[in-house]
């Protein structure tokens, strides 16, 4: 699929009142999803035991 039909996708998916900036934001929040899979994908996700250990500094 490329992008175009992918961001027509997104846009469709979002009610008929969506704002610009929910459009903006939900576009956003899906290439950053499919960068991320992509990622892992390619063998350079962080497993989560790491990700664990890097966050225990900020979550009790």
């Amino acid at each position: 699929m490329v992008v175009k039909d992918i961001a027509k996708n997104v846009i469709d998916s979002l009610p008929d009142q969506a704002s610009m900036d929910d459009i903006i934001h939900a576009l956003y929040i899906n290439a950053k999803f499919e960068h991320g899979e992509r990622e892992i994908r390619q063998g350079q996700g962080v497993p989560h035991e790491q990700v664990k250990q890097r966050l225990q500094k900020w979550v009790k």
